[in-house]
């Protein structure tokens, strides 16, 4: 490589990403790759892509590609939270000003083919300024750095996923002028309806009826090495569960953005509408969850620190340190797993989703499920908190701040509930606005993610609570009525 590239310049690759990225570019040949997608997420966790040339690809492996700097100043409708063009970009930062360009440096270890149009290859980036310095508000980034606090500690954070979505099919078979909006405005969502009745838990003939998009979908999975394990008949009429094998918790993160995409535009060829929306406006539709199974290895012996060695004890030390601090942070933390305002529709007493502050083992109506018992290396602690349309990097490092603070200081959970819907504890919050709020007032987000990126992504949210609470007012909507509104099915059901 050239001194002068920018890659080089800055030291943003390891020796096993650019051995990598010679095997890729030797693939681009062999393989008749003739586009490249470079994809980053979002502060929504959307993925993004700028389509290239495989020329441009192989300069990109080099130079890095420019973007605009828009995707992380425009809310989900198109709506603009900051004055970009003003000095500092409406943020006080000098950086900002006039919606600069970012340098996307892809992640050789990223790299796959598409198996639906199998001559593009797609690669996650990371997002710099032209100085070489970090993206503020990456969440890709900001992932990393809370992982490499574990480093230090010769700990590793494992995820498994379990993820719920709807599988749904078109109605309308085009686009109308109803369906087109404008910045701040989303335009009518398309129709849909079940594939199946629902409301038969794991009934096979009802995923038979499924089975034409899932079953391309798991071929999709697993030639994009994602570590699919189970496709699963939920409880509302075409929803669906998938569960994934644990992983590295960068892995796990970088697997669920481009599960979602890969999804939607699976299901979207052959007819069908995925959406990762929590609580879809549908006859009979109910919430979809994100169970989030966490727990840390001990990087020197592999064996997980998680595990119990005390009779009568669910979890290590370390695993009730960890517990503690998810449980004493997790109203603060609770944005970053339900960051739409339709997600807090799914708190609900004496459901499959919790509604307070509770840790129970092997329990279904908690926040926080452990499963472990003494000597059991896949002993976890299972959140149960946030919705499918989280975004994956935040939900998992805010769960990494939280637990290593409950390490840290100590912080004991107490004892497990047994009846935790009628638990005298703390109540999640109701609105997107409420945990904004409880955001606000936590030091340890400033602390560990930064006084920049919280003070952005508070702006950034209350931009959409915002424009919920417009709509509310002029409709004079009862929020306790806890249905969906027509707005949510706009804002959030294609957009997910």
């Amino acid at each position: 490589m050239a001194h002068n590239d920018f890659i080089d310049r800055h030291g943003l690759w390891s020796d096993a990403q650019r051995h990598q990225a010679a095997e890729i570019v030797a693939r681009l040949g062999s393989d008749n790759i003739h586009l490249v997608r470079l994809a980053w997420s979002d502060p929504h966790g959307a993925s993004r892509v700028k389509m290239v040339t495989s020329q441009a690809f192989v300069t990109a492996l080099r130079q890095g590609y420019n973007t605009n700097v828009a995707t992380a100043t425009l809310d989900g409708s198109g709506a603009r939270v900051f004055s970009s063009f003003t000095r500092g970009g409406g943020m006080g930062l000098a950086e900002m000003t006039g919606s600069p360009n970012l340098v996307l440096v892809p992640d050789p270890s990223t790299f796959r083919v598409l198996p639906w149009e199998p001559d593009v290859g797609w690669i996650l980036c990371d997002d710099y300024f032209s100085s070489g310095q970090p993206f503020h508000f990456s969440p890709r980034h900001l992932l990393r750095r809370q992982l490499q606090r574990l480093k230090p500690r010769s700990l590793q954070s494992i995820i498994g996923l379990e993820v719920e979505w709807y599988l749904l099919r078109l109605s309308e078979d085009r686009l109308t002028d109803e369906h087109i909006g404008a910045p701040g405005v989303k335009g009518r969502a398309l129709r849909a309806h079940p594939v199946e009745a629902g409301y038969s838990f794991h009934s096979e003939t009802n995923l038979d009826l499924m089975h034409a998009p899932l079953a391309a979908l798991a071929r999709a999975c697993e030639k994009l090495e994602l570590p699919v394990r189970s496709f699963e008949n939920e409880w509302g009429p075409g929803q669906v569960e998938c569960t994934f094998a644990p992983t590295e918790a960068l892995h796990a993160a970088d697997n669920l953005l481009l599960f979602r995409s890969a999804t939607r535009q699976i299901c979207r060829r052959m007819g069908y509408l995925a959406s990762f929306m929590c609580r879809p406006k549908l006859k009979g539709a109910c919430s979809s969850g994100w169970h989030l199974h966490q727990s840390l290895v001990d990087t020197k012996d592999g064996r997980n620190a998680f595990t119990s060695q005390i009779p009568g004890e669910s979890l290590s030390p370390v695993g009730r340190g960890y517990l503690g601090g998810l449980l004493r942070h997790a109203l603060a933390a609770t944005v970053f797993a339900n960051p739409t305002v339709n997600a807090y529709r799914r708190f609900r007493s004496y459901s499959l989703a919790p509604d307070r502050l509770a840790w129970g083992t092997d329990h279904r109506g908690v926040l926080l499920r452990v499963l472990g018992e003494v000597g059991d290396p896949a002993s976890r602690i299972e959140n149960r908190l946030g919705e499918p349309a989280a975004n994956p990097y935040l939900y998992i490092a805010s769960q990494i701040v939280c637990g290593l603070d409950g390490i840290d200081q100590g912080h004991d959970p107490g004892p497990p509930e047994t009846d935790p819907y009628a638990a005298d504890r703390a109540r999640l919050p109701e609105s997107l606005s409420a945990a904004l709020d409880l955001l606000a007032q936590e030091p340890l987000f400033r602390r560990e993610f930064g006084d920049i990126f919280i003070t952005y992504y508070l702006a950034f949210k209350r931009t959409e609570a915002g424009r919920f609470a417009d709509y509310a007012q002029r409709n004079q909507l009862d929020r306790a009525s806890g249905e969906t509104t027509d707005w949510e099915q706009d804002e959030y059901f294609d957009f997910f």
